[in-house]
C-alpha cells in the first residue's frame, strides 16, 4: 500500500472547547438540592415518559461549565457508557462531574444496576483526576442523592 493512500483513509480527531461565560456567572453546586433545582428542568419534558441520563461538568470551583445530555433511553432504562461520559468530561477540561437520571416511575430508589454504574464510574474518575461529586436520581417528587446516602 503507498503511503499517500493511507493516509487518505485514516480519519481526523477534533477536540474542541469554548468557553463563553466568565466563571463569575456561572452558578455554583454546593449541595445536592442546588444540583437537583438546576438539572430538574432538563427532565421536565421527559420526566414521566422515558429515562435520560444527564450531567453537568464542573470546574474546580464546583462551577457549572456546561450540561450535556449522555443518553436517552425508554420507559425502564437507558445506556450511560463511561467512554461517552468521560469523553465529554475530558473535552470539557472538567474538574468534577454530577451525575444524574431520571425514574419515569417517580420512585427515586436506586437500582442495582444504579449502585454498580455510579460505583464503576467514581473509579473511573479516580483514575482520570475527575472527581465524580455526586449521581442524582430525579423524580417529580424529589430526588435520592448517592452523595447524601453515602453511597459515593
Amino acid at each position: 500500500m503507498e503511503h499517500n493512500s493511507l493516509l487518505t483513509t485514516v480519519n481526523e480527531a477534533q477536540l474542541v472547547y469554548r468557553n463563553t461565560t466568565p466563571a463569575a456567572a456561572r452558578p455554583k453546586v454546593s449541595t445536592s438540592a442546588d444540583a437537583y433545582q438546576m438539572l430538574y428542568p432538563l427532565f421536565d419534558a421527559c420526566m414521566d415518559m422515558r429515562e435520560e441520563f444527564w450531567m453537568l461538568l464542573l470546574d474546580r470551583g464546583n462551577r457549572v461549565k456546561c450540561a450535556y445530555r449522555v443518553s436517552q433511553g425508554g420507559m425502564h432504562g437507558t445506556v450511560a457508557d463511561p467512554k461517552l461520559i468521560f469523553a465529554a468530561a475530558l473535552k470539557g477540561l472538567a474538574a468534577g462531574i454530577l451525575l444524574a437520571h431520571n425514574h419515569p416511575s417517580g420512585r427515586a430508589t436506586p437500582s442495582e444496576e444504579d449502585v454498580l454504574l455510579t460505583r464503576k464510574l467514581r473509579e473511573a474518575g479516580r483514575f482520570l483526576d475527575i472527581a465524580v461529586h455526586d449521581h442524582l436520581i430525579i423524580t417529580r417528587e424529589g430526588y435520592y442523592s448517592f452523595s447524601d446516602n453515602g453511597a459515593l
